[in-house]
């Protein structure tokens, strides 16, 4: 296993997906922020393309503007586990596959 890597990152709050999630409460939908997810993957594993997602759970909102960091750690080698927190609230969590681009040429 190989040590957490860390992306810190923030939704803002004109990004297109929240007006209508939900008005007068904008959160941040779901896929946007698995987007956050795998734009991490991409940081800490440039040639890395993810193939699944087999467990995901969403536990608390991800509101405009609000600093989150993701932590991704290889629990194999084609797969990893996130977090998303929001200083010491969990937002999300779960699980992910990948394949590196250079097996895609094996």
């Amino acid at each position: 296993m190989t040590a957490p890597f860390e992306f810190t990152g923030h939704i803002p709050a004109d990004h297109p997906a929240l007006p209508g999630h939900f008005p007068d409460y904008p959160i941040t939908p779901g896929v946007v922020l698995l987007n956050q997810v795998a734009k991490a993957c991409a940081h800490w594993q440039a040639d890395a393309r993810i193939t699944a997602w087999p467990q995901v759970k969403f536990v608390s909102p991800l509101l405009p503007e609000e600093t989150f960091v993701i932590r991704l750690t290889r629990t194999v080698p084609d797969s990893a586990r996130f977090t998303v927190h929001v200083d010491a609230r969990l937002v999300a969590s779960g699980q992910f596959t990948f394949i590196l681009s250079g097996a895609l040429d094996a």
